[in-house]
């Protein structure tokens, strides 16, 4: 299973172009969370990684947005 993550830094901020490249690469499974850079909690995040360390999932893919 392809699984991504997206991330946004504030709520103003829109999920939605990540998610359909994320969805058009394949993921079935996608993580999301809304957190500043400088926050450093990111739940989904760490649910994503607990997820694929406990090899309940095998492929992770990354697309990186720049502004």
């Amino acid at each position: 299973m392809k699984v991504g993550y997206a991330r946004v830094s504030t709520k103003d901020q829109n999920l939605e172009l990540q998610i359909d490249a994320l969805k058009e690469s394949g993921c079935e499974k996608i993580y999301q969370d809304i957190a500043s850079g400088a926050r450093t909690e990111r739940p989904a995040l760490n649910e994503m990684v607990n997820n694929l360390l406990g090899n309940r999932m095998n492929t992770l893919l990354f697309i990186i947005f720049f502004k």
